[in-house]
């Protein structure tokens, strides 16, 4: 086997999913980046929640948000729910793992926040389950998504924002999937520090 042939087809393919995403997606980000600053300056903060490979994604996000991202800057209110082990384990041990992020989202959401939702699927039952306990607090929803979107278009509401990334590959879900983030990070800071380089 050949595995420098092989790591640069992988190179290949997560460029080629890139460029696929690259028109469907510049929209939606940018419109999940208004939807955000909008509701950070109107006193609200972002949750955001994932499984696995998007639970890491979740505290990415997260990260730069309240440290920084690529310019110095106040930190900005954001709460990642996937980290906090004696929650997660007590809620699924309590109830079901279906509501490990819905109840932290109805004790820490708040009219005016957002939640970011992160499921390559779009099935995922405790990412489902956030999403309709945001709506319950009056939150608005960015979907991070892949595939046909699973479960999770139909779950959205007007307002809205879905991010879906047109490959039936997890592996290149999550990795435009961090893109995706990394966009929104630069473009928080866009509307909220001006343009820059």
């Amino acid at each position: 086997m050949d595995l420098i042939s092989r790591a640069a087809a992988l190179f290949e393919a997560s460029i080629d999913a890139k460029r696929e995403a690259l028109p469907v997606l510049c929209g939606p980000i940018a419109r999940a980046a208004e939807l955000i600053v909008g509701r950070l300056l109107a006193g609200g903060k972002v949750l955001s929640c994932g499984n696995g490979g998007s639970a890491a994604d979740a505290q990415h996000f997260a990260s730069e948000m309240l440290n920084r991202f690529e310019r110095e800057r106040p930190g900005l209110p954001a709460i990642a729910l996937t980290t906090d082990s004696s929650t997660l384990t007590s809620i699924a041990n309590d109830y079901a793992f279906e509501h490990v992020f819905a109840k932290q989202v109805r004790a820490l959401g708040q009219p005016g926040d957002v939640l970011l939702a992160i499921s390559t699927s779009g099935s995922s039952p405790n990412v489902l389950a956030a999403v309709a306990a945001a709506h319950e607090q009056d939150m608005a929803v960015v979907a991070l998504s892949g595939r046909d979107g699973g479960r999770l278009p139909g779950a959205l509401r007007e307002g809205d924002v879905e991010v879906r990334v047109p490959s039936d590959s997890t592996a290149r879900v999550q990795e435009v999937h961090l893109l995706a983030i990394h966009c929104l990070c630069d473009l928080v800071d866009a509307q909220l520090l001006g343009p820059g380089q």
